[in-house]
């Protein structure tokens, strides 16, 4: 599912005729790398890709001053098609993408016991720096915010803290590596061994 070619559809369907770069401020202004799979910087790109495909159309051309001529894009009928068919399959849509942390686990076995636990409380940090930083955007966006756009940073935050949750689970049943120099119980049970022989 690509959410730039959503995104380019919705906002020409929403604003009208637009060129690249008021596509590209409406994003920035939206922070829409934030919520979403968008890159600003793929835009341009997939603007020419969906006019390849019928999905958006030339208007004109403009030019102010001495900026460099601008494309205006309108979004034709089967681009208008296409919307409502990525917006259903994207609202119907309820797969979570698999977790690449769980088959690293999977595979991760063999990992010693203090360099697995490193990498989980790397990542927990990470995470609950990521939730923090997100929870601050919230509180300063709060007044700009429609209550979908609210929402949406709600999602955002709400997955956040199960990830946090997780990751705290996770550490907590890990093995706890020994400290350096002290016995692990393979070391105590072969000490036994060696006193009763």
């Amino acid at each position: 599912m690509s959410g730039t070619r959503l995104f380019i559809l919705g906002a020409l369907a929403r604003h009208g005729p637009m060129h690249g770069h008021q596509i590209r401020h409406n994003a920035q202004t939206d922070r829409t790398e934030l919520w979403s799979d968008v890159k600003v910087g793929s835009l341009y790109g997939a603007l020419r890709r969906m006019a390849d495909e019928g999905l958006i159309e030339e208007v004109r051309t403009e030019q102010e001053g001495n900026l460099p001529a601008r494309t205006i894009y309108q979004i034709t009928e089967d681009g208008r098609l296409e919307l409502e068919a990525l917006r259903d399959a994207t609202l119907r849509n309820t797969r979570l993408a698999p977790d690449p942390v769980d088959l690293a686990l999977q595979v991760g076995e063999d990992m010693p016991p203090h360099q697995l636990r490193s990498a989980i409380e790397d990542r927990l940090l990470a995470l609950s720096a990521e939730l923090e930083r997100w929870r601050r955007l919230r509180e300063m966006s709060a007044p700009y915010l429609t209550p979908v756009e609210s929402l949406g940073f709600d999602h955002t935050s709400m997955r956040l803290e199960t990830e946090v949750a997780w990751h705290e689970r996770l550490l907590k049943e890990l093995p706890t590596p020994p400290r350096d120099g002290a016995e692990t119980s393979a070391d105590q049970e072969d000490r036994h061994v060696r006193e009763e022989s």
